[in-house]
């Protein structure tokens, strides 16, 4: 409701300024230094903008405020429990504070008291509690409601305050020779520029996020330990390991490079391949038809795919491998286990071919037509025209392109879940099973273990690798750019 009134109140000085604008101008717009319109959005971004802004800064500051206030009335003995108690105890309070202000007020009345009775009328309103509340619990949940009612009231009366003073300042600001374009212009680009840090922003947060549970990690495990060891066993110590078991990056090292490299091979062939055949051979009907249906592989979520590894290619298989083992030897007994690196690798490098093809076909495409004409010109072949001009100069692109399906394999869950399992151990046989760093991620987030515990805390060590990983792709994806296109400038 803040929102709308907010733009109502914009609406309504954009139409208010943009008329004072028209009324000044008398007809005769050359009077203004800026369009009406200017003027008119000038107007709707102080009566909107200054208010969004306290709002926002409201919503994320009063919560923690209250929340404090409300720590602070806790009992003694409370508070000399750890803070994990004391925030369960504060989870209870937020809940029964939220169920309150499902109750009427003569409900509350008569349930004065009776902490199990408000329990069972909170069980019946959709509210479940863990257990009975504390009398302390019920007091603290109505001060809650209190402070929180009262942050709401102080924070609308303010916003709706601010937005129409904002609303009133520009009416007065409007004047034939005021710069409101420049002004709204200003506004724009910090608006485009905060846009564009967002990305780098985030990026920054999430390194710092990983890095700072990473160094906590690595506090406990040593260095050499976790990126050298050859043991994962995070649960249990083995001879001569840890008292919090062994963490040994390099199993999963591998089955992370082992399964993407085998999807590779299944996706860069066969993309690239569709990709020039489309963008060069194709008539525009088959192209029209081909591409759309090329590219449904890429909405078919990776669960699906993971079920399709698991009920159909894995099986398929594990029995063709024992037809084949039978013919040969006499023996049927399967070779190629229904999870294993092959499995996990066909079945994404499936998932993998819109990716390749899309992106190779429009990098393709975009190659001047002067190039082919040139070199069909010259009496060269429709192939050799390919193979020596259009394909060196959208090399840089493939690269690139290749470059992000191969960040789309490394950082792939379910499928490996489902399709390679969860094996952490060295071996170069591609028919066995392995597993890769992001499911191991997965795992070790999965559970009851505290958030202090090093088998979680690795999720950020094993996180921060990945994102290393990715980060040295790209360098060397760029040094690859760079020299062709050197090459054709």
């Amino acid at each position: 409701m803040i929102l709308l009134c907010l733009l109502v109140i914009g609406a309504v000085a954009y139409v208010a300024a943009r008329s004072r604008a028209g009324a000044l101008a008398g007809g005769r717009s050359s009077v203004l230094h800026s369009r009406p319109a200017y003027y008119g959005s000038y107007a709707a971004i102080w009566a909107v903008l200054p208010s969004l802004i306290v709002l926002c800064i409201w919503l994320a500051v009063s919560p923690g405020i209250i929340s404090s206030s409300v720590r602070g009335a806790f009992p003694d003995d409370v508070k000399a429990q750890p803070a994990a108690q004391q925030d369960l105890a504060y989870g209870m309070v937020a809940t029964v504070a939220r169920g309150m202000n499902l109750l009427t007020a003569d409900e509350l009345s008569s349930l004065s008291g009776n902490p199990a009775g408000l329990q069972a009328k909170l069980n019946e309103k959709g509210v479940p509690l863990a257990g009975e509340p504390q009398p302390f619990m019920i007091d603290a949940a109505k001060t809650l409601n209190a402070k929180s009612m009262t942050s709401r009231m102080i924070m609308t009366a303010i916003v709706l305050v601010l937005s129409v003073a904002g609303a009133f300042y520009a009416l007065r600001s409007v004047a034939p020779r005021f710069r409101a374009r420049n002004r709204v212009e200003r506004v724009m680009l910090w608006a485009l520029l905060l846009a564009s840090s967002i990305a780098i922003l985030t990026t920054i947060g999430i390194v710092l996020s990983m890095l700072s549970e990473a160094a906590r990690f690595f506090s406990v495990v040593p260095f050499a330990d976790f990126f050298f060891g050859t043991v994962w066993d995070p649960r249990f110590a083995g001879a001569g390991g840890s008292s919090f078991g062994q963490f040994g990056l390099v199993p999963l090292l591998l089955g992370t490079l082992y399964i993407g490299l085998v999807a590779m091979l299944v996706a860069v062939p066969v993309g690239l391949f569709a990709a020039i055949y489309m963008a060069e051979y194709a008539s525009p009907r088959v192209r029209s038809l081909a591409k759309p249906l090329l590219e449904v592989l890429a909405g078919i979520p990776t669960i699906v795919y993971g079920f399709f590894a698991l009920v159909t290619v894995g099986p398929f298989l594990r029995d063709f491998s024992s037809q084949i083992n039978g013919l040969l030897t006499g023996n049927y007994t399967n070779f190629i286990q229904a999870q294993s690196v092959i499995t996990a690798g066909i079945v994404m490098g499936i998932m993998l071919i819109p990716y390749v093809s899309s992106l190779s076909d429009d990098i393709i495409t975009a190659v001047p037509r002067a190039l082919r004409d040139g070199s069909l010109g010259l009496g060269a072949t429709r192939s050799e025209t390919i193979k020596k001009v259009v394909l060196p100069a959208a090399l840089p692109g493939i690269v690139g392109a290749l470059l992000m399906t191969a960040s789309r394999a490394i950082g792939e869950t379910m499928i490996v879940v489902l399709a390679a399992g969860v094996a952490a151990r060295i071996q170069i046989n591609p028919f066995e099973p392995m597993t890769t760093v992001t499911v191991k991620i997965v795992n070790q987030l999965t559970g009851d273990l505290e958030f202090t515990s090093p088998q979680t805390l690795v999720a950020f060590a094993l996180g921060i690798t990945l994102f290393c990983i990715t980060l040295c792709l790209n360098i060397y994806a760029l040094y690859i750019v760079r020299k062709y296109r050197e090459q054709y400038e």
